[in-house]
C-alpha cells in the first residue's frame, strides 16, 4: 500500500523548493491522486453540488496561501512580470494546470508545483482564483489606451472577448499585469518554446513595440470582473 504525503508535508516541501528555486522537479512528491482524473469533470461536480464546491474552495484557499509567494494574496500579483490569477475562469485555470503538468506549457519551477498537488487541490484553486476580484488601475496614459483600444478591436476580441473578459478556453486579459502582458506578446511573436501557439503568433506577428504598448495599456486597464 503506498502512502501519500499529507497536504501539509507536501507544503514544507514545496516551500522548500521555493527557497533554493532549484531542483524542485526532481523533488516533486507525487500527487495523492491519479493523474488519469478528470479535472473538468470533478469541476462540473462541484459546480451542481454546492457542499462540495464550498469544500474545494477551501482546498484551494488553503494551497493559495503558498501560491501568495509570486502571485500575491487572492491571486492579485505584486510581481509586474507574474501574471494576476484573481478572477480568471475556472475551466481556463485548470487548462493551463495540465499544461504546466505535461510539459507543454514551460515553466520548471510551475512544472514541478503542479505535479504536486492532487486533483481536488487543483479543482479547488481554480474555484478559489476565479471567485476572486482584480482591482481596476485606469491607465496612465489614456492616449495611449485609445490606440490600443483600436488594435484590440481588430485583432483581439473574437478570442478574449469585446471586454477581455476571456472563456474557458481563451485567457482573462484584463486588468493583468501590463509587464507580463508586453513579454506574454513578445514570446508570441518572437516564438521559442515558451510560449507557442499558431493563432497568437499569426495575430502578434505584425505589431510593432509601439503597437504592443498601446495594447498593454488599454488592456490592463480593463475591469477584470463582470458588470
Amino acid at each position: 500500500m503506498t502512502i501519500h504525503p499529507s497536504f501539509s508535508a507536501r507544503l514544507a516541501i514545496l516551500t522548500l523548493c521555493a527557497a533554493t528555486a532549484m531542483g524542485c522537479s526532481a523533488q516533486t512528491v507525487k500527487a495523492s491522486d491519479s493523474a488519469s482524473v478528470d479535472l473538468d469533470a470533478r469541476l462540473a461536480q462541484a459546480q451542481a453540488d454546492p457542499k462540495l464546491a464550498q469544500t474545494l474552495f477551501a482546498t484551494g484557499a488553503k494551497v493559495a496561501t503558498f501560491c501568495a509567494n509570486c502571485h500575491g494574496a487572492s491571486g492579485n500579483s505584486t510581481n509586474p512580470t507574474i501574471p494576476n490569477l484573481a478572477a480568471q475562469h475556472p475551466t481556463f485555470l485548470l487548462l493551463q494546470i495540465r499544461k504546466f503538468a505535461d510539459g507543454t506549457r514551460r515553466n520548471e519551477f510551475m512544472e514541478g508545483l503542479i505535479k504536486a498537488l492532487s486533483s481536488d487541490e487543483k479543482v479547488g484553486l481554480a474555484l478559489y482564483y476565479s471567485a476572486q476580484t482584480l482591482p481596476t488601475k485606469p491607465s496612465p496614459n489614456p492616449a495611449l489606451a485609445a490606440i490600443g483600444k483600436d488594435l484590440f478591436s481588430k485583432n483581439c476580441f473574437r478570442c478574449h472577448g469585446d471586454k477581455g473578459l476571456g472563456s474557458d478556453k481563451f485567457a482573462r486579459i484584463a486588468g493583468q499585469q501590463p509587464e507580463y502582458l508586453k513579454l506574454t506578446l513578445q514570446r508570441y511573436k518572437n516564438g521559442g518554446g515558451i510560449r507557442m501557439d499558431p493563432l497568437m503568433a499569426a495575430n502578434t506577428r505584425l505589431l510593432s513595440n509601439a503597437d504592443m504598448d498601446a495594447l498593454v495599456a488599454y488592456v490592463s486597464s480593463l475591469s477584470a470582473n463582470p458588470q
